[in-house]
């Protein structure tokens, strides 16, 4: 069984990359990236020389190299993580955003359709459905309507209904995947948590937008790693799936939790101007996933405990991300 994964060395669709190695010793785990400002493979030295993985170095909007790779590999699944993700960037740029994440999923689409796939999942996010108010029995399911705030969720969301359209259109076998915030392993260091637990460390102040106040659910991503592997298998063809912890809690609250367990004081805190279009809250109900059969092992406080343990043991990895020195290994490795 081939499996093309793409953004293998981003930091969800890199964790995906190692449960499948490990899981499934008789698939072939192919990842596809075209290692941009936050692509890592030092996170995959211990896997580079399993017969089963294979790095090829790609840029999923090119139309002509994705299709040639894929009728030459003739993939069995794909599974596309790749996408430009940051909501700050976006708001900067959203040119690069709409290039990747929306031309590049109609590319892969076009070169899945060609060669057949047996199905692709498409994952996606939780912002593609807006914001909810502080209601905490208000939570986004499959149905709720598409309300993009940001010119990130506008591109993702963009990207889900292309994938839709071609399930409806030409009979595509594939599923969407829409989750909530991760945390874990390998984050890229500028996003909240894993910036939050560098900065604390260093005795840095970190930045909070606003007071603190928005609200996020928090997923650990080996239970999204497990999530989306279940649906690869499991998925009812067409459908969309949630997937969530119901771990809320302010911006704030997460900052304090890493702040108090690194022992350090809260006077690093530095409110900033708030974000614009900064969503008020996500909370997601994966009731419809949880029938499938899934339950994450995580809850945040464990989940989080051992993620700031994880940074603190592996400081020379996200040293290496915020120096650049990484990039050395990404272009000697390859």
């Amino acid at each position: 069984m081939k499996v093309a994964v793409t953004g293998g060395a981003g930091f969800i669709g890199g964790n995906f990359v190692q449960y499948m190695i490990n899981k499934y010793q008789s698939y072939s785990i192919y990842n596809l990236d075209a290692l941009t400002y936050a692509g890592d493979l030092t996170k995959h030295k211990n896997i580079e020389q399993n017969e089963n993985y294979h790095f090829i170095k790609i840029d999923i909007s090119n139309h002509e190299e994705i299709m040639t790779l894929f009728k030459k590999e003739k993939f069995d699944y794909v599974i596309h993580f790749a996408a430009e993700s940051h909501v700050d960037r976006s708001i900067v740029d959203p040119g690069i955003f709409v290039t990747t994440n929306v031309l590049g999923t109609q590319v892969l689409l076009d070169a899945s359709k060609a060669i057949n796939v047996k199905k692709f999942v498409h994952v996606s996010t939780d912002e593609v459905y807006g914001d909810l108010d502080f209601d905490p029995t208000t939570f986004f399911t499959e149905d709720t309507p598409l309300q993009p705030n940001s010119p990130y969720s506008a591109s993702k969301a963009s990207s889900d209904l292309l994938v839709r359209a071609y399930h409806e259109t030409y009979g595509f076998p594939m599923n969407i995947t829409r989750c909530s915030n991760n945390y874990g392993p390998y984050h890229f260091p500028e996003k909240l948590i894993p910036l939050t637990i560098s900065r604390v460390l260093n005795d840095q102040k970190v930045p909070v937008y606003g007071t603190g106040e928005n609200i996020r659910d928090w997923l650990h991503v080996l239970d999204h790693c497990s999530a989306i592997d279940l649906v690869l298998h499991k998925g009812e063809n067409g459908e969309v799936y949630n997937i969530g912890g119901h771990n809320e809690r302010t911006n704030l609250e997460v900052v304090k939790t890493i702040i108090s367990a690194l022992g350090k004081s809260e006077d690093l805190i530095e409110f900033v101007k708030d974000r614009l279009g900064h969503d008020k809250r996500y909370a997601i109900d994966p009731s419809k996933l949880e029938k499938l059969g899934w339950k994450p092992i995580y809850n945040f406080d464990t989940g989080i405990a051992q993620t700031v343990r994880w940074y603190v043991e592996n400081k020379e990895w996200w040293e290496r991300i915020i120096s650049g020195e990484y990039r050395k290994y990404n272009v000697d490795g390859i």
